[in-house]
């Protein structure tokens, strides 16, 4: 798959990790602002309790 995307990319090397690494940050933007809040209230984690 990565070397898919990598194929795909205009431009020579220099142009193509800048590229590469835009969507990266992208992706993880995506995850931060948007996934990750929506699943929040979905996940138990606040439920979390210790055996005595």
């Amino acid at each position: 798959m990565y070397a898919w995307i990598w194929q795909h990319l205009p431009g020579p090397f220099a142009v193509r990790l800048v590229l590469a690494t835009a969507l990266v940050l992208g992706f993880v933007a995506l995850l931060m602002f948007i996934v990750f809040p929506w699943a929040e209230p979905l996940l138990p984690f606040n439920n979390v309790t210790t055996p005595q």
